[in-house]
């Protein structure tokens, strides 16, 4: 069996979370036995790896025996064009004779009648809401025609049973085709203990405060940031002024100081700026807390899990997820986490986290409250958490994805 994958989506250098999702399922999937036992030398992997300008890939599973890393510099929006609209060139010009062609994402491919193809779906977000993204983008999905390619897929496999049914509800595919196949979690996040001097180091190099609350991913309309700010601002004002001393008289000299949790309280938004960012700035930038409001920029991968652990709470009110990474990513560290009630997050957080309505500030402001001075919530939070993202680990997500390639072979 001889397999194509395009990993076209590498060539930015990026790390969202299709980029996540191919870097972390390709190492587990290229060294895998057949289901039949047979070895995995038995399976020849090309990878189609194509842009103008592109960043140079060094994997350690790009030496492997049985992968061939097939490369070229075509323009991918010419590439998309032709492939779309005049059926030219068909993939075998690049990768030869395959039986199966795979595609993480569904960037347009024209195949050989001989060979079917396999497309993963990770969100229709772009369907439900479009407003979220910039012209250029819903340009881009127009062009590439999602709805066209599902239907003609001889595969879909869904990160969620909540994307499976927005694909058989929106674009009316059988669902008899689409497989869910949960993602899973690097073995990296999990808790760290309190003195690891790599803790220091993390918040000294990103400058985080001593508490904070931590929202991380993309920045962008469709994660909802602008709520979490004003979810913030509420929590704020509402315990601006601290209680410096409260006495009883009858207990001569007794004077006891009562410490306001919330005053040196921190918001940090951590990761690199997405489409239509500049609301989200301009929200903070007019915020009579702005200055306890941090933006680290990227952060760097090895850094990630420490991240979440020096945060006192994660919290990610996004509209929309097909999966949603770093939900669990906080899970797996222990920390108490806050998420919407929307699409497939109920599905990956499971009973480990606090969901809240994406379009109620005071709600999620008080889930923050609660999280930060309820010490029973708080460890039945990170107790529960753990357990929910143990259920998730690629090796599974793998497996899973070869067992279909077998099956449609």
């Amino acid at each position: 069996m001889t397999i194509g994958i395009d990993i076209r989506v590498l060539a930015r250098g990026t790390r969202t979370g299709i980029e996540e999702y191919v870097l972390n399922l390709l190492p587990r999937l290229l060294e895998l036995d057949l289901p039949t036992g047979r070895q995995a030398t038995e399976i020849k992997y090309k990878l189609f790896y194509n842009a103008f300008k592109k960043v140079k890939l060094d994997y350690p599973w790009l030496k492997l025996s049985n992968v061939e890393l097939c490369e070229s510099k075509i323009p991918n929006r010419a590439l998309d064009f032709f492939s779309q609209f005049f059926k030219w060139p068909k993939i075998n010009k690049f990768l030869g004779d395959i039986d199966i062609f795979f595609s993480p994402h569904f960037l347009p491919v024209s195949l050989p009648k001989n060979c079917k193809r396999v497309i993963t779906f990770h969100d229709l977000s772009f369907e439900h809401h479009p407003h979220f993204f910039s012209q250029s983008r819903k340009l881009w999905h127009f062009l590439t025609f999602p709805k066209s390619q599902a239907k003609k897929a001889d595969k879909i496999l869904a990160d969620s049973e909540s994307t499976k049914e927005d694909l058989v509800d929106i674009y009316k595919v059988n669902p008899k085709k689409i497989d869910v196949i949960y993602l899973g979690i690097s073995e990296d996040f999990r808790p760290v203990e309190k003195d690891n001097l790599k803790l220091t180091k993390v918040r000294k190099k990103y400058r985080l405060p001593e508490s904070f609350i931590l929202y991380f991913g993309t920045i962008e309309p469709r994660k909802n940031l602008i709520l979490l700010i004003n979810a913030f601002e509420i929590l704020k004002e509402k315990f601006l002024a601290p209680v410096d001393k409260i006495s009883w008289k009858g207990f001569e000299g007794a004077v006891r100081r009562k410490e306001n949790i919330f005053t040196d309280l921190r918001l940090v938004i951590a990761g690199t700026k997405g489409w239509l960012y500049k609301d989200i700035l301009d929200k903070v930038n007019n915020s009579q807390f702005k200055d306890d409001i941090i933006f680290t920029g990227l952060i760097d991968d090895k850094d990630k899990p420490y991240l979440y652990n020096l945060a006192s709470a994660f919290v990610y009110p996004s509209f929309f997820e097909g999966f949603g990474f770093p939900p669990l990513e906080a899970m797996a560290c222990g920390v108490p986490t806050i998420v919407s009630n929307t699409s497939s997050l109920s599905e990956a957080v499971g009973d480990g986290a606090i969901m809240i309505d994406p379009y109620n500030a005071d709600e999620l402001s008080f889930a923050i409250r609660r999280v930060l001075e309820d010490h029973e919530l708080r460890e039945n939070l990170i107790k529960k958490g753990l357990k929910q993202a143990k259920k998730f680990n690629w090796e599974k997500t793998a497996q899973k994805v070869l067992d279909v390639f077998y099956k449609l072979k």
